[in-house]
């Protein structure tokens, strides 16, 4: 066992030294490359074969979610007719090793032809790809994981890298917001996490308010009501404090005659609190760290508007 974690470590440490040639290699041509790829007024149309084919697919995919429209054309079902996809404001972004891949230079006339900006990845300075492009992001000239050199391994991981690294700077050319991300992610996991608000979970109806000045056994029974909390506002109706089942336990640890106390002797007076306009998921975060099961939810005066349960919030998908 111990010799295949052996080869592991090899194919990782193949692969970490390629992605670190390759951002040597790029130096010179990646900002171009993406004022290209962000100049067009029309989709990245991205082309590759085989194993370059996939990583195409994912740099497609990623580009298409972070704001640059983009779409995967199979080389082989391009020159069988899906070349009618293509615009002349679109551009290009190719994916080939070698830059003599037969399908590919079967497309590249139609690119020219369209005058379609042609970014290339690939590992030649002199191939077909290489002298139609208008600017190449080059692979470096390094064995492959493969033992044999043959299986693309580290050079398609090298291209995979490339077009993260461009889906990010175009990210960040376009101005690509936290809500526009979450605009176009918005089902599952991660739609939950990006477009649920506290104000879609907290609770707004008869909130556990009362007066400072009552006897802590009156606070107590409205905390019985309302899931172990309950909180006083001042006479502004703002936030004064707070008080929980966790702070009476705590109390009773220590005293023995709590129910002659007031909510006043015992609040807690710079509570942890959200706004309803929060991502619901940066406010389970912030109860998780503290330890807490639940937020006061104020306005911008700090008047209690509702509360979000911890309970609440898991029970909907929000992590």
């Amino acid at each position: 066992m111990a010799d295949l974690y052996e080869e592991a470590l090899r194919v990782l440490s193949i692969e970490a030294n390629w992605l670190e040639a390759t951002g040597k290699l790029v130096e010179q041509t990646f900002a171009r490359s993406v004022e290209i790829l962000a100049g067009t007024e029309g989709k990245i149309v991205i082309c590759g074969m085989g194993k370059s084919g996939h990583v195409g697919r994912k740099i497609a995919a990623t580009m298409t979610s972070t704001g640059s429209p983009a779409y995967f054309l199979h080389p082989s079902e391009g020159i069988h007719g899906d070349l009618g996809i293509l615009q002349k404001n679109d551009v290009a972004l190719v994916l080939s090793k070698s830059g003599e891949t037969e399908e590919i230079a079967l497309l590249l006339p139609c690119f020219m032809r369209l005058k379609i900006p042609i970014v290339a990845i690939t590992g030649s300075d002199d191939s077909l790809l290489s002298r139609a492009a208008d600017v190449i992001l080059p692979l470096p000239d390094m064995k492959e994981a493969c033992p044999y050199d043959l299986a693309p391994t580290a050079s398609t991981t090298s291209m995979m890298a490339l077009g993260d690294a461009l889906a990010m700077a175009l990210l960040k050319i376009r101005d690509f917001s936290f809500d526009d991300f979450a605009q176009v992610h918005p089902g599952g996991i991660l739609g939950r996490k990006l477009l649920t608000r506290v104000s879609d979970l907290m609770v707004s109806d008869s909130l556990p308010e009362t007066d400072e000045s009552v006897p802590l056994a009156e606070a107590i029974a409205m905390m019985t009501g309302h899931r172990g909390v309950c909180f006083s506002t001042d006479d502004d109706g703002k936030l004064s404090g707070i008080f929980v089942y966790g702070d009476l336990g705590r109390l009773m640890k220590n005293r023995t005659n709590v129910l002659d106390l007031t909510l006043e002797d015992v609040l807690v007076r710079e509570p942890a609190t959200c706004f309803k306009e929060e991502l619901a998921t940066i406010a389970v975060s912030r109860m998780e760290e503290l330890g807490i099961t639940c937020l006061v939810v104020i306005d911008h005066d700090r008047v209690p508007v509702g509360i979000l349960y911890l309970h609440d919030a898991l029970q909907a998908g929000v992590k």
